[in-house]
Parts: C-alpha cells; structure tokens; sequence
C-alpha cells in the first residue's frame, strides 16, 4: 500500500492512504490519526489500512465516512514529519571512494565490510515540494538523491535476516548537504551537524510488497533519476553496486541500541561505478572532474534552482510520487 501525510497546520499531519497510480486519496483518520500511530500498532492496523486501500484501487472507497479526492503532492508533508530518529548509511561504497581519490586519501579497507552511518536531525523533515531555505549560497548547496527505510521495532542485537522482517516502509530521500561546511566540522571529529539541514522526503511511503520483484535481497532494483534544473543529470541504478543492502544498515544501526518503530534508515547517495549513469550528488560529479582534470567545474546549486528525484517502476510509472523542490534564500 501507498501512505502520505495531509498538511493541515498540525505538526504530524493527518495519514492518508493513496491510490497504486497516486491519483486519489482518502483520509484514515478513522484508523489512524498519523503514520508514527500506525507504525505504533502496526500489526492491528496495517491490514486496516490495507483494506481501505483496495477499496480506494478498486474505486470502492466512496461509502467510506469521507470521500477520496484527487492527489496532491504540494499538501504533503514528509510522510513522517517528524521521527524519533533518522540515521544515514552510506551504502554505496563507490561514493566514498570517489571522494577519496578525489582527495587522493587511502580507502580504508574497512568501509566495504562495516558501513559508515551518521545520525542526523529528525525533528523537523521537508515535504516533497517544500523550498530548500538557506542562508548562504557559500555554503555550496548540493541534493543527495537516496532511498530509505522505515523500521518497526527492532531490538538491540538484531540481525540482518531479522532486521529485514521488521522493514515497514520505503521512501525516496533529499538530504541535503551543504559541502563547504563539511571539512570543518569532520576536522573536528565530530562528523555532521550543521552541514546537513533539513532531509525532504517523497510524497508517499509505500509497502515492500508494492515494488514486486523489485525489491529483493534487501535492495530496491530500480533506477532513481534525478533532475537539476530540468535537466536529467542521473538515474543510477540502486540495486547495483549496493554494498550494504537495508538489513545490513538497519542492523548496523541496532548493533547496540534499541531501534523503535519509526526509526528512518538511508542508503546514502546512489551511486553506480558506471559513470555514464551520470549522478546523484553534485560532489560527486565534481570528484569526477577532479580526478579527471585535477579540479572540479560544475557548481553547486543556487538559489532559485530546482531538483527533481524520482523513481519510475518497469513501465515508466511513478512509485513514490516525485520530490520536486526549488533553493530559496531565507
């Protein structure tokens, strides 16, 4: 099934479930007043929410206590506005090793056997077509195109093949990163802080089971494309080159902690070692260039640019609606 999250000036919105084609909704208030409720009793009230699903696909939905209505992107927000935690694997280790080379540091021979993975903020996600705000065009503004995970309760020690059972949800990503602030904080020690604002999430989250034969081995097999300012700049392939598929991260991440339910795991940027896929992040086009010509020449994003991220099923269809966002200056 296909959830979203209806703006209505509160801070976690109203649940929605939404049609397979993204054309219609209906409210499940009557349900489950939000998504964090559902993950909460998921197993009481996902096959609830399955139901009214099938009705909305089948066009059945108008006996329900409110009638579906048309679809609408810009009065979503992030399927989960608010988690209790997001953390970011890095699971395509081909990213990493490119900024490596970029800088002409060694590659740990430890990145491809235990994955890298920062906590980020969760308090606060963009919607799939809220602007990205920023102060400083300095900051060099850069998209990171991913997919993540939603968790159901996972206990400390999980492993993988447990950790897959409780993978409740999939989702498209933005985390933005702000690649001139980076070097300064990492010196530090302290990894990431200030130099990753808000994450922007797709408009919907869909079940496993909706991929299909797409999502297997812990993988979703399918090309995410994104669009800078109209242009389609990648569309890497995110079942390829996927070092640590989503069992692996979320386990990673409960190696020593309790994960709760509506926890959100990242893959990190898609990235595929087949350069002519093009790219997921503007840095690392860069690290390309860098490598290539010993400095980089495309800039990062400004403001007023726009970048598009979305993920298209075996016959062109959308999976998870598109994130589709401007950079705007505070």
């Amino acid at each position: 099934m296909k959830l979203a999250t209806l703006k209505d000036g509160s801070r976690d919105g109203q649940l929605l479930v939404v049609s397979r084609d993204l054309k219609t909704a209906h409210v499940a208030d009557g349900i489950a007043p939000t998504l964090q409720a559902a993950l909460d009793d998921w197993a009481y009230i996902a096959p609830q929410l399955q139901d009214l699903y099938l009705l909305l696909n089948e066009g059945r939905a108008e006996g329900r206590a409110r009638r579906p209505f048309d679809f609408d992107p810009a009065n979503c927000m992030a399927p989960l506005p608010r988690a209790y935690q997001w953390a970011d694997g890095s699971a395509y280790v081909n990213h990493v090793e490119l900024v490596r080379r970029a800088r002409k540091a060694e590659m740990p021979a430890s990145f491809w056997e235990d994955p890298l993975m920062y906590q980020g903020g969760s308090d606060d996600f963009l919607g799939p077509m809220d602007d990205i705000v920023l102060a400083h065009e300095e900051w060099g503004i850069d998209f990171e195109a991913e997919v993540a995970v939603v968790t159901g309760d996972v206990p400390m020690g999980a492993t993988p093949d447990e950790a897959h059972g409780q993978i409740r949800l999939l989702m498209l990503a933005n985390d933005v990163s702000l690649r001139n602030l980076i070097p300064d904080e990492l010196a530090k020690g302290f990894g990431f802080l200030q130099s990753k604002p808000a994450t922007s999430f797709s408009p919907v989250a869909v079940t496993p089971d909706e991929l299909g034969e797409a999502w297997r081995g812990g993988k979703v097999h399918l090309p995410l494309r994104s669009s800078w300012n109209g242009h389609l700049v990648g569309q890497p392939h995110a079942g390829t080159d996927m070092v640590f598929n989503f069992p692996q991260l979320v386990a990673h991440l409960a190696k020593s902690r309790n994960v709760r339910a509506g926890s959100i795991v990242g893959s990190g940027t898609v990235s595929n070692k087949d350069t002519k896929k093009g790219y997921s992040c503007i840095a690392e086009q860069r690290c390309l260039e860098m490598i290539a010509d010993g400095e980089a020449s495309t800039p990062f994003m400004r403001f007023g640019d726009t970048i598009r991220i979305e993920m298209l099923d075996e016959k062109g269809k959308s999976v998870f609606g598109a994130i589709d966002q401007a950079v705007k200056q505070r």
